[in-house]
């Protein structure tokens, strides 16, 4: 999808206004690509953490200058859940990509094995890689920061089996919202390429431990079609929003919302949205997630291609507060 895209007039208010007169900039370095708002730190794409095996994002940060993402295992921070170590922030994994795993890394492999030397020599030998390969373009101007880049996935003898294209497209509302249009492009390699129906797959987020409905401070999960919580799981909808407090914020409550566009695959995605704080849009897993009887498995020949089109709203309030509903009927107009 192109980046700079045109708008409805009608429907422009609802998500960029040139009132807002945020100033975006960008900056590569050795390690990744930092994106400022106004001269402070928005978010990084890392690039360069030896202890992983994909690139993410961290920190987020939200307009309330705090971050909405947590920061285990880069950081630890007193209080938070210190689980599933390979949920990064923001990033993108898939489980089974021609049966080789790129959801989870060698952290989880180690914490897994518990010692256990042969199994976890087992397990990694299942462990592939998406490498990051170089920038395309890191750019700002009108409000926007661009950022476009490309990866490959490795199985772990080295061979590239798919690749991506990412263009990251970071903005502010005239509200004061914080957006990430998040387009990737996904072209096979190999000669034939497959990305099983699998529940650990697709553009996720490990929210801050205060807005995980399970850390009991208020935290909420809310589809577009009206399920909340437990029952949020698995279902298909247009957006899916997390909201609640944020720490440091007195009580005050921010969300996250990410919104599937019309063109995504498999729209409207399943949501693996758990309680605890995962926020994952999984097109993948039919069966595995939203409960299809046959498995459907998205399988690459060699030049084909497909995309993931999200839009993730960083926002002050609840999903009806920020107009959560709103946001996405603008933004599938695109």
């Amino acid at each position: 999808m192109n980046p700079f895209r045109l708008f409805p007039l009608a429907l422009l208010s609802l998500f960029v206004s040139p009132l807002a007169a945020a100033e975006l900039s960008i900056d590569r370095q050795p390690d990744g690509v930092v994106i400022k708002i106004d001269g402070e730190l928005f978010t990084k794409y890392v690039t360069g953490d030896p202890k992983t095996n994909k690139p993410y994002f961290y920190p987020v940060i939200g307009p309330g200058g705090e971050e909405m993402t947590r920061s285990y295992p880069m950081r630890d921070v007193e209080g938070e859940a210190q689980d599933h170590p390979h949920h990064r922030s923001l990033w993108f994994g898939h489980q089974f990509v021609n049966d080789f795993d790129t959801w989870h890394e060698g952290l989880t492999m180690e914490e897994r094995a518990k010692g256990d030397e042969k199994k976890l020599a087992e397990m990694m030998a299942k462990l592939g890689v998406t490498k990051h390969r170089e920038v395309l373009e890191a750019k700002s101007e009108g409000g926007k920061a661009v950022l476009k880049v490309a990866s490959d996935y490795l199985d772990p003898s080295g061979v590239v089996m798919v690749t991506d294209v990412r263009t990251f497209t970071f903005s502010v509302a005239a509200d004061g919202s914080r957006l990430v249009d998040a387009d990737l492009v996904f072209t096979g390699v190999a000669d034939s390429v497959t990305f099983a129906d699998a529940k650990d797959a697709g553009l996720s987020l490990r929210v801050a431990h205060s807005m995980a409905v399970k850390s009991a401070q208020g935290g909420r999960i809310v589809l577009s079609t009206g399920e909340e919580g437990e029952a949020a799981w698995g279902k298909r909808a247009e957006w899916c929003d997390f909201n609640g407090p944020v720490r440091g914020k007195g009580g005050e409550l921010f969300g996250i919302a990410v919104l599937n566009h019309p063109s995504s695959l498999r729209h409207p995605t399943p949501w693996h949205a758990r309680t605890y704080g995962l926020l994952t849009a999984n097109p993948f897993g039919m069966k595995s997630v939203a409960g299809a009887k046959e498995e459907s498995p998205v399988v690459l020949k060699k030049g084909e291609s497909f995309a993931l089109c999200h839009r993730i709203v960083l926002h002050r309030g609840d999903e009806k507060q920020a107009k959560i509903a709103d946001l996405w009927k603008s933004y599938s107009a695109e």
